[in-house]
C-alpha cells in the first residue's frame, strides 16, 4: 500500500463507563461472631506476636475468600454470556432459514455451510475462547437505545500512548450480521497496537436498510466521541466494512458527507475518518439484485431488506454520486481503499471496480486493490486462520501505521501469526464453501 493518509481533529471529551463489583460480590465472606469473639480475646490476652498472627490469619481468610468468590462469580458470568451469545447465533441461523425457505437449493447450501463451519471449527474454538475470556476484549458496550446497539472493543495489551482505531462493520447478507464475526480481525489488529471496535446493528427483519445505516452512523459517532477513554486516538480513526457491512458503512459515510455539506446538525464529522476500507462490498443495488436472486437471496426478500426498488438509488452509493449535490459532498470523504478478491462469486469484484470509477468521476480519492484468485471468504476467514503472511492484513496495517515509523519498525519485526487451522482443513473448507 502507499501514500500516508492525513487528517487531524481535536480530541473529544468522554465520561468513561466503569464496571464495578456488586455489593454481593464484596460482602459474600463475613467472619462469624464466634471467630470475631475469639480473635478479640486472643488480641487482648495473647502476646504481640500472637496478636499479629491472628490478625493476618483472619485478614488472609477474608481476602482469600473474596478473591475466590469473585473468580467464581466472574467465571459464572462469562459462561452465562457465552450461552446467551450461542443462543443468539443459533436463533439468527434459523431466522435466515425461515426467510430463505427450505427448498432444495437452500438445503444443499445449509449442508455446505455446516461442513464449512465444521472444517474451520479448530480455529473458531480458539477465537471463541479468547473472545469470551480475554481481558483485552470488552464486549457489548452500549452505543445507542435501539436493539442490537452494542459494540465490542479489542484492546492492545500495552497502553503506552494513544492507539489508532478501526471501526469495523461486519457482513452477513443484511440478515445475520453480528459483531462477533469481526473477532478474528479484532484480535489480530490488536496484536499490532490497533484498537478495533466491532459494531452490531439491527438486521432484517428486526430492521431494514435505513435502520442499519442509522445504527452504524450512531456507532461511528460513539467511537469518534468516546474512544479516547479507552486509549484510542480520536485523530486516527479508520472505518472498515466487509461484504454487506462494506455497503452499509459506505452508505453511512456518504450520507454523513451529504449532511455535512448541507450544514445539517451532525454528531460526527467525515473528516474524523482517516480512511475507509471496503472489503468485498457491493455498492450498486441495481447490479446486485438479480445476482443475489440467482444465488438464493431471493428478489422478494432483497426488496424487503432494501425497502423496495424505489429505495435502490438512495442506498446505492455508486448511483447516488451522480446526484450533483451528493457528488459535491463526496469531496469531503476521506481516502477510500477498496479490497476485493478476483474470484469472489458472492459479490463479483466488478462491484468495487465500478464504484472506484464513480468515485474518481466526482473527484474523490479511491484506490482499488484486487487479490488474484481470492474468494469472498479467503480474505476474511481462510487466510487469517492460516496464519503467517497475509496480504490484506499487511496492506491494512501499512496504511494505518504509515505515519508512525516506530510502529512500522515493530511491524517489520513482528513474528509470523499463529496458524489456527491445518492446511488440509482450509483447502477442504474452500472447496465446500457456499459463499
Amino acid at each position: 500500500m502507499h501514500s500516508p493518509l492525513q487528517n487531524q481533529q481535536p480530541e473529544n471529551r468522554f465520561r468513561p463507563m466503569m464496571t464495578t463489583s456488586t455489593v454481593s460480590e464484596i460482602e459474600e465472606v463475613i467472619i462469624p461472631d464466634e471467630e470475631d469473639s475469639d480473635t478479640k480475646t486472643s488480641l487482648l490476652n495473647g502476646s504481640n506476636g500472637e496478636q499479629i498472627r491472628r490478625r493476618v490469619s483472619v485478614k488472609s481468610l477474608v481476602d482469600g475468600g473474596n478473591r475466590r468468590i469473585s473468580r467464581q462469580q466472574s467465571f459464572s458470568r462469562e459462561i452465562g454470556h457465552a450461552a446467551a451469545e450461542t443462543y443468539l447465533i443459533t436463533r439468527l441461523s434459523f431466522k435466515l432459514l425461515r426467510y430463505l425457505g427450505v427448498g432444495y437449493r437452500w438445503m444443499t447450501r445449509l449442508f455446505a455451510l455446516t461442513c464449512y463451519a465444521m472444517l474451520l471449527m479448530p480455529g473458531f474454538l480458539q477465537v471463541a475462547y479468547i473472545y469470551f475470556f480475554s481481558s483485552q476484549v470488552r464486549r457489548s458496550i452500549v452505543y445507542g437505545d435501539q436493539p442490537r446497539n452494542r459494540l465490542d472493543l479489542y484492546l492492545p495489551s500495552n497502553n503506552d500512548g494513544k492507539k489508532p482505531v478501526v471501526v469495523f462493520v461486519t457482513g452477513g447478507a443484511w440478515i445475520i450480521g453480528y459483531k462477533a464475526w469481526g473477532s478474528l480481525l479484532g484480535m489480530q489488529l490488536a496484536e499490532r497496537d490497533i484498537i478495533v471496535a466491532c459494531l452490531d446493528y439491527r438486521n432484517f427483519p428486526q430492521g431494514t436498510i435505513s435502520d442499519m445505516v442509522t445504527d452504524t452512523s450512531q456507532g461511528i459517532s460513539f467511537v469518534c466521541n468516546n474512544i479516547s477513554a479507552f486509549g484510542g486516538d480520536p485523530n486516527r480513526i479508520y472505518l472498515m466494512g466487509q461484504s454487506a457491512g462494506a455497503h452499509i458503512a459506505a452508505c453511512a459515510l456518504l450520507e454523513q458527507a451529504t449532511k455535512e455539506s448541507k450544514g445539517e446538525s451532525i454528531s460526527w464529522r467525515v473528516s474524523q475518518i482517516k480512511a475507509y476500507f471496503g472489503l468485498s462490498g457491493g455498492y450498486n443495488l441495481y447490479n446486485l439484485v438479480d445476482h443475489f436472486h440467482n444465488r438464493g437471496l431471493y428478489r422478494s426478500i432483497f426488496l424487503s431488506i432494501m425497502e423496495g426498488e424505489e429505495s435502490f438509488e438512495k442506498f446505492s452509493p455508486e448511483v447516488r454520486l451522480k446526484d450533483p449535490v451528493v457528488g459535491k459532498a463526496a469531496s469531503l470523504m476521506p481516502p477510500i481503499i477498496l479490497f476485493h478478491g478476483s474470484s469472489d462469486n458472492s459479490i463479483p469484484c466488478d462491484a468495487s471496480k465500478t464504484f472506484t470509477d464513480a468515485l474518481q468521476a466526482v473527484g474523490a480519492k479511491p484506490e482499488l486493490v484486487l487479490y488474484s484468485g481470492k474468494t469472498h471468504t479467503d480474505l476474511f476467514l481462510q487466510d487469517p486462520l492460516r496464519g503467517g503472511k497475509d496480504e490484506l492484513f499487511d496492506d491494512i496495517v501499512s496504511v494505518i501505521h504509515a505515519e508512525d515509523n516506530d510502529a512500522l519498525t515493530k511491524d517489520s519485526l513482528a513474528p509470523p501469526r499463529k496458524r489456527l487451522v491445518p492446511e488440509l482443513l482450509l483447502k477442504l473448507a474452500r472447496e465446500v464453501s457456499p459463499f
